[in-house]
């Protein structure tokens, strides 16, 4: 049953290719096959497949789970909890921030937070934040092993034991695979709760699952309805999105720009996650663009493919829309009647990008380069260890000159992507859809902005993976404050700091991405942050 309500425009002169795509995917029975874990549908080899399909059934396993995640919410209000904070990367951390950002509001649930950012700040920021008695840790782990999420409970962990002593571990509960490192460790420290979630699902794919539904029962979210949207949701729909977005991309519309309503803005963080990481590999890639500012139809070019995803009654962006079509971009426009039915979206976005996999003749459940930039800031960090620094990193002059010199090799079809590894605060944030603006109407290229490290595990695998028609503008800075991370949980022993950690991922991108071919440059900022954006700003505009 179609929740949401759907309308398509400007796909007249695409709509002969796109009948007879429909048509092969109908043939092949390809709905059927992945329904059946036929990992032929992507691949003749079952690795990194047939243990990556446990999403398409996971809301239906997950009906019996509600009343014990119901009744865990309960202990821990009436324990005095009002606060969480969850420690979480990628696919961990985006369907959570998302529970908090678009229900959270609206319900009387806790108050929750997401720290995926190894910025000493934002760890700092965090922990100001914190009321200890009243705050309940959610370690956020499918591996149990990821670095950043490791290390943000060390440091919370240590720091908490330092102000209760025993009483510690009631104050965290872990969400992991079983037989997971985190597994072991919440059972030898005493943890409130460890979640044991399905580890047949990928990151990525796993909103619906504990890692999605323990934060988004904590912050109010009514599961039941939530869970029932997505079984109901309509699997002809997610085929036909599929088609769209794999067609549409061999058509050489790779640029996947998403025009959300204002309560609706942090899915597309979640939509970025899944498509860029699902997609862009063995040289191919969709784009997802979010956050960009909408530009009048004749600036854009022709690799743009919009969805319009918005909340009934909200129609901010329908004449724009409407500009477009008739511009001859073609446009996919999803109308949600109640916040509830993102349940559908959820397994709607996932289905549609396992059917894009197919069509693009690639495995979305892998992510091969994004081992490759963990393995090198893996080697930068142990350099650190061995020798007490970290290697040389190359960075360009800040100037005008450089800049534009490097834009300057932008070419039909290219990107640019700004990759932040600076503090995430609201004022940076800010700045950098200004400047993400200002390099848009430079370049009138597709413009995207990630904050590091929390993009390394979406977008990153796109950066390295796709055809190489990426400009990556990488931006670090010194730390005001750096924090230590204890070697182990309650240890005041450290030979690694946030810092360290930080700069070595971003040095170990830079180098990924260079290694790859891609065009990339550096700039660094050891003075006022702010200073340095507005600088920046000014160089693109002048």
């Amino acid at each position: 049953m179609l929740l949401c309500q759907v309308e398509k425009k400007g796909f007249a002169p695409f709509q002969e290719g796109l009948n007879a795509a429909v048509q092969q995917i109908k043939n092949d029975r390809i709905l059927d096959r992945i329904n059946n874990h036929d990992h032929t549908v992507w691949h003749p080899e079952p690795d990194e497949i047939t243990n990556r399909l446990g999403w398409l059934d996971i809301a239906n396993r997950m009906i019996p789970e509600i009343s014990k995640i119901n009744r865990f919410v309960e202990d821990v209000k009436a324990d005095g909890f009002t606060q969480v904070l969850l420690l979480g990367m990628g696919g961990s951390s985006l369907a959570p921030e998302l529970f908090t950002k678009t229900f959270g509001p609206h319900t009387d649930g806790l108050d929750l937070r997401v720290l995926d950012s190894t910025d000493p700040a934002m760890v700092l920021s965090c922990r100001d934040w914190i009321q200890p008695e009243k705050t309940l840790f959610i370690v956020s782990t499918k591996s149990g092993s990821t670095v950043e999420t490791y290390s943000f409970f060390k440091y919370f962990y240590t720091w908490m034991q330092s102000l209760m002593n025993d009483d510690v571990g009631r104050h965290f509960i872990g969400i992991t695979d079983p037989g997971s490192r985190l597994e072991t460790i919440g059972n030898d420290l005493k943890f409130r709760n460890v979640f044991l979630n399905d580890p047949n699902i990928g990151g990525r794919f796993s909103a619906l699952s504990h890692f999605g539904l323990i934060p988004a029962a904590l912050v109010g979210v009514d599961l039941k309805i939530l869970l029932k949207n997505a079984i109901e949701a309509d699997w002809d729909l997610a085929a036909e999105i599929g088609v769209l977005l794999g067609y549409l991309t061999m058509t050489g519309r790779d640029k996947l720009t998403f025009i959300l309503s204002h309560e609706l803005q942090s899915y597309g963080d979640w939509a970025e996650q899944l498509i860029a990481e699902s997609t862009g590999k063995n040289g191919r890639g969709i784009l997802p663009v979010i956050g960009e500012m909408l530009l009048d139809a004749d600036q854009y070019g022709g690799d743009r493919f919009f969805i319009h995803l918005k909340m009934h009654g909200n129609n901010t962006s329908d004449s724009r829309i409407s500009d477009l079509a008739q511009a001859g971009h073609p446009v996919f426009c999803l109308t949600l009647k109640d916040i509830y039915e993102l349940g559908e979206q959820f397994f709607i976005w996932e289905l549609a990008t396992a059917v894009c996999g197919h069509l693009l003749k690639i495995n979305p459940f892998d992510q091969p380069n994004v081992e490759s930039a963990k393995k090198a800031a893996q080697n930068m960090t142990r350099n650190y260890l061995e020798h007490g620094a970290l290697p040389q990193s190359e960075t360009a002059l800040f100037t005008r000159e450089s800049l534009i010199q490097f834009l300057n090799q932008k070419e039909k079809g290219d990107y640019i992507a700004i990759q932040v590894y600076l503090p995430m605060t609201t004022e940076i944030v800010d700045q950098i859809h200004i400047i993400q603006a200002a390099i848009q109407a430079h370049t009138n290229l597709a413009v995207t902005s990630g904050f590091g490290p929390r993009f390394l595990h979406s977008t990153g695998q796109l950066h390295k993976g796709d055809s190489g028609n990426g400009l990556f503008i990488q931006l670090t800075c010194d730390a005001r404050q750096d924090v230590a991370i204890p070697n182990k949980p309650g240890s005041k022993d450290s030979d690694l700091s946030f810092q360290i950690l930080k700069t070595a991922q971003a040095m170990g991108d830079y180098q990924a991405l260079k290694n790859e071919k891609r065009r990339v440059i550096h700039f660094h900022f050891d003075n006022d942050v702010h200073q340095a954006l507005n600088k920046l700003h000014d160089m693109i505009i002048q």
